[in-house]
């Protein structure tokens, strides 16, 4: 699974404007040990070992999130999927590993997409938050920021 959950780890347009580079929220959909610019690392040893997502933000509902997360690790028991090898380096300078969507729009678009989440889910369940997200992007689109206000409006 790629970025067909990020919609239910960052549900809002401004939710996506935390993934940049050097800002330490993540960029790409990797994991390795205890590496703050990959999406998730595994932290402790032994009995202590924990994985940290670090791509949901403070919107997050936690509930949906846990609920997408064991939907894609069932998916990958119930198909024998492999796990990627640990990435090593820095994950906000590769071009080489998925990336989070960048946007609200692109977060929906591989929701409405995903057959995992649908057979997890429901298709209504996911037509719910595809619909929910589709909205919020385009009352967004709609609206005129302060910033352009204050950029465009009285240029002369």
């Amino acid at each position: 699974m790629g970025g067909e959950l990020t919609y239910f780890l960052a549900p809002y347009v401004n939710s996506y404007k935390r993934f940049v580079a050097d800002s330490f929220a993540p960029t790409n959909l990797v994991w390795s040990r205890d590496n703050r610019t990959s999406g998730f690392r595994v932290l402790g040893h032994g009995k202590a070992t924990r994985i940290e997502c670090r791509v949901g933000g403070a919107d997050v509902n936690p509930y949906l999130a846990f609920a997408a997360f064991l939907a894609g690790g069932l998916h990958g028991m119930e198909h024998g999927m492999e796990l990627q090898p640990e990435f090593k380096g820095d994950a906000y300078r590769s071009s080489e590993v998925p990336s989070v969507p960048r946007t609200l729009r692109e977060a929906v678009q591989l929701l409405d997409e995903s057959q995992v989440l649908r057979a997890a889910f429901g298709d209504e369940v996911v037509d719910h938050y595809v619909h929910a997200g589709r909205w919020e992007q385009a009352v967004f689109d709609k609206a005129v920021t302060d910033w352009e206000l204050l950029r465009y409006f009285e240029r002369a």
